[in-house]
């Protein structure tokens, strides 16, 4: 195989930016794209000059495509990434993985009974602050990390033009695994296996929906280091940013992106350095990893982000969860 023939399941906002991204990737071609809104499907079709069809099951049963691009509601990832596996498809999942952790377990179990590739869309990972802030942590000069703070914080959830699903814990993951899973996932590649959690939270502005639209999750990392992720959706000054804390120095990058994004590098026994944003270059960060996810298909090779990291995210956040129902109870994962 020398190019991987793509379908592209769920035409949405991420559905469109991940298959317009594949189609611009030299060693891909996207065959086709599906979503239960013909004109949404014919839409992207259109502008991408491919097929469009209403029905994804049909997808699978075709020769002429090799893997599939899932990105529809988080609720419908188990049962399409069963099926796609069982047909001998590749597979790409946004994030999250499944509202459940018992829901990975299915997944990865028909995933390796198939010996399928299989990678999951944690995208900071290719972002430039988020994978530098990461490498600066891996090469060792500012110490081995002790404690990792993120904050992920807005408003207006609920005030938008959200689909019902959206609102509902049980379809969606909620707030910390359909929005945070980028940084919990964030957190585990600068620090490591979580092997604790506990949370605080509640339900104090968003009525609409069944999950907290504010939780404080304390990590306990396997390799010592602590941290904490701040979430809401009910803040009317947004923000997005954090710090590491090494045993060498620190590691702080007020924003990720836009204005004032950058990071401030400091050792105990050294001046402060500043890292602009802008000189970091990086390709387009789904491109990015959709080039990963066929690099790994025609090269035979592991996905780098593969169904431990899908499973984990959701682990942590569904303890997160647990936890702020029982009043902020350790979770041992």
């Amino acid at each position: 195989m020398n190019n991987v023939r793509i379908a592209v399941i769920g035409c949405g906002g991420m559905g469109s930016d991940l298959a317009t991204n594949a189609s611009q990737l030299e060693l891909a071609t996207v065959v086709a794209v599906s979503d239960l809104s013909e004109e949404r499907a014919k839409a992207l079709a259109d502008k991408l000059s491919v097929e469009a069809v209403s029905d994804y099951t049909t997808l699978l049963t075709r020769d002429d495509i090799d893997a599939i691009v899932i990105a529809s509601p988080p609720f419908m990832h188990p049962q399409m990434v069963k099926e796609a596996a069982a047909a001998g498809k590749h597979i790409f999942c946004e994030k999250p993985m499944a509202p459940y952790v018992a829901q990975c377990d299915e997944m990865i179990a028909a995933v390796e009974k198939a010996g399928v590739k299989f990678q999951i869309g944690h995208v900071c990972r290719f972002h430039a602050v988020h994978r530098k802030v990461r490498d600066l942590v891996a090469d060792g000069k500012y110490g081995s990390p002790t404690t990792i703070l993120v904050h992920r914080i807005g408003g207006g959830w609920g005030r938008g033009n959200h689909p019902q699903w959206r609102m509902e814990r049980a379809s969606s993951g909620g707030t910390l695994m359909e929005v945070n899973a980028h940084e919990i996932d964030f957190m585990r590649f600068v620090c490591g296996d979580v092997k604790a959690v506990s949370a605080v939270g509640g339900n104090f502005v968003e009525k609409g929906q069944d999950y907290p639209d504010v939780a404080l999750v304390s990590l306990q990392f396997t390799s010592g280091a602590v941290g904490v992720l701040h979430s809401s959706n009910a803040s009317a000054i947004g923000g997005y940013g954090g710090r590491v804390d090494c045993t060498e120095g620190s590691i702080f990058f007020p924003t990720f992106w836009g204005g004032g994004s950058g990071i401030q590098l400091k050792r105990f026994d050294g001046d402060a350095e500043k890292i602009e944003s802008g000189d970091l270059k990086v390709e387009t960060p789904v491109k990015a990893e959709l080039r990963a996810f066929v690099d790994a298909i025609l090269n035979d090779t592991d996905t780098p982000i593969g169904l431990k990291d899908g499973k984990a995210i959701v682990q942590v956040a569904e303890a997160a969860y647990n936890s702020i129902a029982q009043g902020g109870a350790l979770i041992t994962l």
